[in-house]
């Protein structure tokens, strides 16, 4: 131990790692209170595309499938009634969606250009990368993290 950590040997992003059958994510679900405001965000500011919209009748919801460019998606279910977060981020369950950026910066001065808010830039103290934090209109957090 070292501090309050365990120290483990790091894998970086260039490490074969063990055989597993899952590969990679697919897709991450996230439900939404009103479907224009979020739609507006996961398309206009995160500027994901729109590859199939489909009301669900059985229950009462819209489900909207956002292509990433890695073709990872997104599927944004709207639901009304959906209780809200109930804190950010140390609920349990899913912490937050992270999102690989190029540029730190540049994403920095989008998000500001579409008023989304940011916090400050933080520095990973693991692997030296540069991150931030924002969040959609229902408040999930969304974590840009600079890759290139």
């Amino acid at each position: 131990m070292q501090g309050d950590r365990t120290v483990r040997p790091r894998l970086d992003e260039m490490t074969p790692v063990p055989a597993s059958p899952f590969r990679r994510i697919h897709h991450v679900a996230v439900i939404c209170r009103e479907l224009e405001p979020a739609r507006r965000f996961y398309t206009e500011v995160l500027g994901l595309a729109v590859v199939a919209e489909n009301f669900q009748w059985h229950r009462g919801s819209t489900k909207l499938d956002l292509a990433l460019p890695d073709g990872g998606r997104i599927e944004l279910f709207h639901f009304t009634d959906a209780p809200p977060r109930p804190t950010r981020p140390e609920a349990a369950g899913l912490r937050h969606l992270a999102l690989a950026v190029e540029d730190l910066d540049a994403v920095q001065r989008h998000l500001k250009a579409h008023g989304v808010e940011h916090e400050p830039t933080r520095v990973d103290e693991y692997t030296g990368r540069r991150f931030c934090f924002f969040a959609d209109p229902d408040g999930l957090p969304i974590e840009a993290y600079e890759v290139g």
